[in-house]
């Protein structure tokens, strides 16, 4: 029997759909509404299509946000 992955609020996630990794903000019907790591705007993902990130892809992930705000390629 196969385990499913379900999120709860403020798990760093993958939304493996579309290769982008957010924080669990809410839950909408059947979707999960994640934020993307440094802020932005929300999207809906699919429960199926999610998976938890490892701590070392987290920190990843904020780095990448980082450095891109000192290029100015964020506000």
């Amino acid at each position: 029997m196969a385990v499913t992955y379900e999120p709860r609020l403020g798990d760093l996630v993958e939304d493996t759909g579309v290769g982008k990794t957010g924080k669990v903000m809410g839950f909408e019907g059947p979707y999960v509404q994640l934020r993307p790591v440094g802020g932005g705007c929300e999207w809906d993902a699919e429960p199926g299509r999610l998976r938890p990130v490892a701590v070392s892809e987290a920190l990843r992930a904020g780095v990448s946000v980082a450095n891109a705000r000192s290029r100015g390629e964020l506000p």
